[in-house]
């Protein structure tokens, strides 16, 4: 589990710094300052997670269930939270109506949420 969870957070740290640039680079002429902004917010949050991932792979401190609950819910969560928010601060480039599907954004970061307290309540309480 622990090696999943590594590549699993590797794999969103990539993309992370993947779309930071593109969203720095490719995106800055087409997107108002308040829509680079939206963006920025979604690269953030994907990489703390990613780190977040990466630093969960190598705690002792819990179970192997516990990690890979938090790796589901972070993974899930960041999909919901990040990719919605890389979909509405881009909403009038593409065809799609990313408005549409805005109620997944706050579903993302109580996931997020979750998967923080989720580990600090199984530290807290095991023995």
């Amino acid at each position: 589990m622990n090696k999943t969870i590594l590549i699993g957070g590797l794999v969103l740290g990539i993309l992370a710094v993947v779309l930071g640039a593109f969203g720095a680079h490719g995106l800055k002429k087409v997107l108002t300052v308040d829509e680079l902004t939206t963006f920025e917010t979604g690269v953030k949050y994907q990489m703390y997670h990613a780190l977040f991932l990466v630093a969960l792979s190598s705690i002792s401190m819990t179970t192997d269930n516990v990690k890979k609950t938090v790796f589901y819910l972070v993974i899930v969560g960041v999909v919901f939270f990040s990719f919605s928010i890389y979909g509405l601060a881009t909403n009038k480039l593409t065809s799609f109506d990313f408005k549409k599907i805005a109620i997944i954004t706050p579903v993302g970061g109580t996931l997020l949420i979750a998967a923080w307290s989720y580990l600090l309540f199984s530290i807290l309480t095991k023995k």
